[in-house]
């Protein structure tokens, strides 16, 4: 075997690694490894001190190859790619020998963590001179974006991408966009009317000409890689066409059928055929076909009888809508925890005992109620009313371990507003403890104690239930030791929030990635805290975890951003680090297939052998550890360096 003329550079990282590993020791024994032309250490190799010194090694000693012994190659190997590229040094000659997330900061002992650290270092020697040296894979670019979701997040990113000048596919499930935010009374902490700044941007994206709107529809199926992405969006028949459509609402009254309506979480009732809310966009009727008492034969058509510009076509079918675009951005956002769950607290039994989101629709000027708050029992006016925080959330034993973030100052919003609108009524909210992170938040909650005479009781409510007609809460005051009963008239959970219903269909045809809470998994918490796992997919709002609106506005932005950087460039590098076949070896037994996440893998018929996708390949390698002839292999982690790598971690032992 050619030996390479190989470089190790051991960093001390300050003391993360210095701290535990001789990193002097580490890097003399590296140095009488075979092909170890020069050794070095130094307090920080990803300075620019650091990569210079690499540098010159490269050039005074005629290195082949790179390794340095430092942080996990997530953080540094780029840069260190990048240092030896303009030495003139193949990148992937250039290899990273972890020690410290996987030596030094797991051990104590430094004499054992120093021989682990020397171990790991001589294993990576013996992978860097047997690599390749590789070239980037190139693909072309699709510059046009799909974002899912049409909430504040969706909306913002697709305006963000479309006013960079690039088309955008804008998917909403619901027959209108707004999402929660429209639904809401006022946002903190400026108690701005959230219709008034929301649908602004509803009508923008409704006439942007770089946005094609799609409601009432559902992403099907996706294929591809990044910048080349195939996407299947199912649009559901309204059974109203839009352009003939006068608004007139004769067929709503005209409608025999009342169910639940969705936008006001039940608190009022609506028809079949409905418009969802008055600033809904696109402003078209639609046919709720599961409610509606039957299209296939038609079992009423009385909406369509009084229809004169004839705008009701029971004839609408569903639609295929086939896209190519090259990035996607998830913005599902959520729904709250459901409020079933919470038997304790008399959801279900009590009909004063209400969520946020109904509370929020109660003090709306646009809602069930014009914005007066009303019990939903008898419609009268609430004088005592008790806001339970942390409802479902900061439970890990019963409901979700983790806080929801919003329910803090969102609770202090409702106080504030019923204080607004009831002035002789008394507010309690029991909580935990107050969260109040965010510019200006902690002076809005300071106002509602002050100014609104909003009592705080610090503890959790054990008990909600009614007697002879009195609400009954029992709870405890953790700052006065004492137990606490309050007959309240009206009940305001606030419910953890959760992935939006029904998200985890579209994950998975996706494949992306969830956490242990089912919001999305991002690539990096620090570092890619926007990316997905799978390379052109983006994540904005709630849907990767609880967010208030500015926060959720600033990730959309962020993602948008990185779709525009996507776009930016006609071609893409892709990774070279993929696998291949041996065409000589491969028994066309086809293991390999079904197993590859990214279906890279196809088999050729004419050649009787399975093929790879190169673009699609991510490099994962359970095709490699699948195959039973070892005809796959992985560039750069071939079963050759891997035993060479096991063999001199094992001397010695």
């Amino acid at each position: 075997m050619n030996m390479k003329r190989t470089g190790v550079f051991v960093c001390h990282c300050g003391i993360n690694i210095a701290g535990t590993v001789d990193v002097k020791k580490v890097a003399a024994e590296a140095a009488a490894q075979d092909s170890v032309a020069v050794a070095e250490d130094y307090i920080y190799m990803c300075s620019d001190p650091g990569q210079k010194k690499i540098q010159e090694a490269i050039r005074e000693h005629n290195l082949e190859s790179v390794v340095v012994a430092c942080c996990s190659p997530t953080l540094h190997e780029t840069t260190f790619r990048n240092a030896c590229k303009a030495a003139g040094i193949n990148p992937f000659q250039c290899e990273i020998a972890n020690i410290r997330e996987q030596c030094s900061w797991v051990h104590k002992d430094k004499a054992e963590a120093t021989k682990k650290a020397i171990k790991i270092t001589k294993s990576i020697v013996e992978k860097a001179k047997r690599n390749e040296s590789l070239v980037p894979l190139s693909v072309p670019v699709t510059k046009k974006a799909l974002v899912i979701g049409g909430g504040i997040a969706g909306i913002q990113a697709a305006l963000d991408i479309a006013n960079g000048g690039h088309p955008v596919i804008l998917v909403e499930k619901n027959p209108s966009i707004g999402g929660h935010m429209i639904q809401l009374s006022e946002t903190y902490p400026t108690l701005d009317c959230s219709q008034c700044i929301m649908t602004p941007k509803m009508v923008e994206v409704s006439k942007h000409p770089n946005i094609r709107l799609m409601t009432y529809s559902e992403v099907k199926e996706i294929s591809g890689y990044v910048g080349n992405f195939k996407v299947k969006i199912l649009k559901k028949p309204t059974y109203v066409d839009p352009g003939v459509c006068t608004l007139c609402d004769d067929c709503t009254d005209i409608c025999p059928v009342v169910v639940e309506n969705d936008f006001d979480l039940g608190l009022t009732g609506r028809k079949a055929i409905y418009i969802p809310f008055p600033q809904a966009i696109p402003a078209t009727y639609t046919l709720d076909d599961v409610n509606c008492p039957g299209l296939l034969p038609i079992a009423c058509g009385k909406c369509a009888d009084v229809c004169k510009p004839g705008a009701i076509n029971y004839d609408m079918k569903p639609e295929i809508v086939e896209e190519e675009i090259g990035a996607v951005i998830v913005a599902t956002g959520y729904d709250l925890y459901d409020m079933y769950n919470m038997a304790e607290y008399g959801f279900g039994k009590i009909p004063d005992v209400v969520n946020g989101l109904q509370f929020e629709r109660l003090l709306s000027a646009s809602g069930p109620t014009m914005g007066e708050v009303l019990r939903p029992s008898d419609h009268k006016v609430p004088k005592e009313i008790v806001f339970i925080q942390c409802s479902g959330s900061r439970d890990p034993e019963l409901h979700n371990a983790y806080c929801s973030k919003i329910c803090c100052m969102y609770t202090a919003k409702h106080a504030m507003l019923y204080k607004h609108k009831v002035h002789d009524g008394q507010p309690y909210i029991f909580y935990i403890d107050i969260r109040s992170g965010g510019k200006n938040y902690e002076e809005f909650v300071q106002r509602a104690t002050e100014e609104d005479d909003v009592i705080y009781l610090r503890g959790k409510v054990s008990r909600v239930f009614q007697d002879n007609g009195v609400i009954k809460v029992w709870g405890v005051d953790t700052l006065t030791g004492k137990n606490i009963e309050i007959d309240a008239d009206m009940v305001v959970l606030a419910m953890a929030m959760r992935p939006a219903v029904g998200v985890q269909d579209v994950l998975k045809i996706l494949k992306i990635a969830t956490d242990k809470d089912g919001f999305l998994a991002e690539a990096h918490p620090k570092l890619r805290p926007l990316e997905s796992v799978t390379a052109g997919m983006y994540l904005a709002g709630a849907s990767q975890a609880p967010k208030d609106i500015p926060e959720a506005v600033a990730q959309a932005s962020g993602a948008a951003s990185k779709v525009l950087a996507l776009f930016s460039a006609d071609e893409l590098m892709h990774e070279p680090i993929v696998a291949t076949v041996d065409e000589d070896v491969c028994s066309a037994c086809k293991l390999c297939i079904p197993l590859c996440p990214y279906n890279a893998r196809i088999y050729d018929v004419e050649k009787d052998i399975v093929i790879v996708n190169e673009i699609l390949c991510e490099g994962c390698g359970s095709c490699v550890a699948a195959c039973p002839s070892s005809a796959s292999q992985q560039r750069n982690f071939t079963d050759d360096q891997i035993f060479a790598m096991v063999d001199t971690i094992l001397e010695g032992e």
